[in-house]
């Protein structure tokens, strides 16, 4: 059985630093690219920063560059985002997902593109 799931989130202080994880099982095929999405009360689900292994690039969304890291460790089971200078308006939900079948850059951002999604982490940003 598929199964993603996120942890670390948290309530941090604006400025500080947060390590999520997002825990892979049960693809036995592989995926093509894993990516973590966020989604704030009231706002649309947002691309954060994706990780292909179709091309072997990362992407950011330009609100996080600079700030976030993407990573996955070497048996490709657990995928990390490393979020550093954290603003208030980066609290939201957390999610990873991933896409097995079809994978395209110019897409990444994109929910629709992704056929596996977790149930989620909190983050919250505030002093």
């Amino acid at each position: 059985q598929v199964q993603l799931v996120e942890s670390g989130g948290d309530l941090v202080q604006p400025g500080g630093s947060l390590r999520l994880s997002c825990a892979a099982s049960g693809f036995t095929l592989g995926y093509r690219a894993i990516a973590w999405f966020r989604q704030a009360p009231g706002k649309e689900r947002e691309g954060v920063s994706c990780l292909s292994w179709t091309d072997g690039k990362t992407y950011y969304a330009d609100s996080v560059k600079g700030r976030f890291t993407i990573s996955i460790e070497n048996d490709k089971n657990t995928v990390f985002l490393e979020m550093n200078s954290l603003k208030p308006e980066d609290t939201a939900n957390y999610y990873c997902a991933a896409a097995v079948y079809n994978w395209y850059k110019t897409a990444w951002y994109q929910g629709h593109i992704y056929d596996y999604w977790g149930q989620g982490t909190q983050v919250a940003v505030s002093s």
